[in-house]
Order: C-alpha cells, then structure tokens, then sequence
C-alpha cells in the first residue's frame, strides 16, 4: 500500500540562506495518527507547507497518496485538509458562507455543500453562529471554525498545524475526542505540536524535528522512556501566569505544568524554586 504522505531528501532554503530543512524524510501510512514534535522554528510548518503546496521545494519530493506535490498538484491537495497555525478567515463572509465556500472550491455541489457545512457546525458547537462574522468570534470559536474548514471537503488526509495552541481545555479534549474519531473512522492525520503529552495522547508514530533534521521516529512511549521525555509533571495550586523555566521547555494543561527535561530527579528542586519565586 503506498503511503498517505511522504518525502524524500527535502531541503528547502529560504531568500537570505536560510536552510529550514535540511533533507528529511517521512513516510506516513495511509489510516495513521502521525505526529510531528519539535519546537518553534524546528521545520515543522515548512514541511506542511511544502506538502500542502504553499511552501516551494528546493529539492526533493514530496507525495500525497502517490501525486507529486508539485507536478500533479491538483489530485494531490485534493486530498487534503490543512488548518494552518495562523487564523485566515476572509472578513465580508459569515461563518456558514465560508465552509460553504471552502467545500465549493474542492468540487462539492450546493446541496453537499451547504449539508457538510451543517454537519461542521454541528460538530463544533457552531450552529449558532453561523450568521456570524469571524471578527465577532472569540479566539476559541475561530479556532474551531479554522478546523471545521479543514473538514468541510471529507479529505482524505487531515493536516493540522498546532491546532490546540492557546486554546481552551474544553476545545483541546473536544478536538482530542472527535480526532480520534475520524482516525479509527479511516482517515489519515498528521499533526504538528510541541507538547509531547499531545502526541503520546494521539499519535501512534511521533517523529522529533528539530533545526531542519530529523532526529528520531518511534512511538510515543519509545520515546518517552528511551530519550527521557516524559519529564516533570507538577499540579498547580493556583494561576500562574507569564511563567518563564530557564532553561527548560514547558506547556500548562488542566492545572498541570509539563515540563520537557531530561533527569527530573535532579533538575526538579531547580524547576520548583522557579515556579515558586513567580508566585
């Protein structure tokens, strides 16, 4: 079976020399839960981009169910839903137009159109505000409106770019649920995070990026127990906001800080006497 995604030796180089990627390859199979961990300006969003065709390769090849990303665009991003990092939501349209509109680009009539566009709202808590304009939305409901278009089309191959970034618990367990739904329903997804805890949640195969190169692929668990990932976890008793850990990496989820460090029995006196010197 040929895979859902994969690349071969890409490199991208930026104007100004700047190497993003640095010959990389992946192979992800068609049905997985494919995580992609590293941290910002690891490589992560230039890898979508360039399977998703918005980021131009330098060399290599990137394939989408067998298409070539480049010269057979067309059946390649077909397949495909992306929810980029970035909010992008055109301001004259309500929220139910713009699914609308997102499914007529990919080939679906009026009446698939407007009944997939129904099913998103409903899935995401939207139908009320499907009149709406996306400047009268939280930040929260934007996010949820970003991914709904990512769907709306029933791609084959979902691609979600930091999609639980700053957003709720409520949103981050909702879209938890209902990925692992649409997983075991057959679809594939690849996801890119910097939280670990996200990736031994979701995904089966998780591969580490970091400055432009591939590190390691393995499970999750692997992972966590072979490079010493799991790191520390510590209950919070009361708000902590702006918090800085130096020179350690960390997320807060449900009342828990996470932090990415590789010996916690030594460091964790060290993590506990910043977190307590921030109030």
């Amino acid at each position: 079976m040929i895979p859902a995604l994969e690349v071969k030796n890409l490199r991208k180089v930026y104007e100004g020399g700047l190497e993003a990627l640095k010959g990389i390859n992946l192979s992800i199979p068609q049905g997985s839960f494919y995580g992609l961990l590293g941290p910002n300006g690891a490589g992560k969003t230039t890898t979508i981009g360039i399977i998703t065709g918005l980021v131009n390769i330098t060399s290599g090849s990137a394939t989408i169910m067998g298409h070539d990303s480049v010269k057979e665009f067309r059946q390649a991003r077909k397949l495909i839903g992306l929810s980029p990092q970035e909010l992008n939501f055109d301001v004259f349209f309500s929220i139910g137009e713009l699914l609308e509109l997102q499914a007529g680009y990919y080939g679906l009539s009026n009446k698939e159109a407007k009944e997939r566009t129904s099913v998103m709202l409903e899935q995401f808590g939207l139908t009320e505000k499907r009149n709406s304009r996306a400047r009268e939305l939280s930040g929260g409901m934007k996010r949820r409106v970003q991914i709904a278009k990512a769907l709306v089309h029933d791609p084959q191959i979902v691609i979600l770019d930091e999609p639980t970034a700053g957003v709720d618990i409520e949103l981050r367990h909702m879209l938890w649920d209902y990925l692992r739904q649409i997983n075991v329903e057959g679809k594939t997804i690849l996801l890119t995070t910097h939280y670990i805890e996200e990736a031994e949640q979701l995904c089966e195969t998780v591969s580490i990026i970091n400055d432009g190169n591939i590190i390691v692929t393995d499970s999750p668990d692997n992972l966590t127990q072979s490079h010493g990932m799991s790191g520390l976890e510590i209950t919070l008793t009361s708000e902590v906001t702006d918090l800085k850990l130096n020179p350690w990496t960390f997320n807060i989820i449900d009342g828990k800080i996470h932090v990415n460090i590789d010996h916690p029995e030594k460091e964790m006196a060290k993590v506990i006497n910043q977190i307590s010197e921030q109030g």
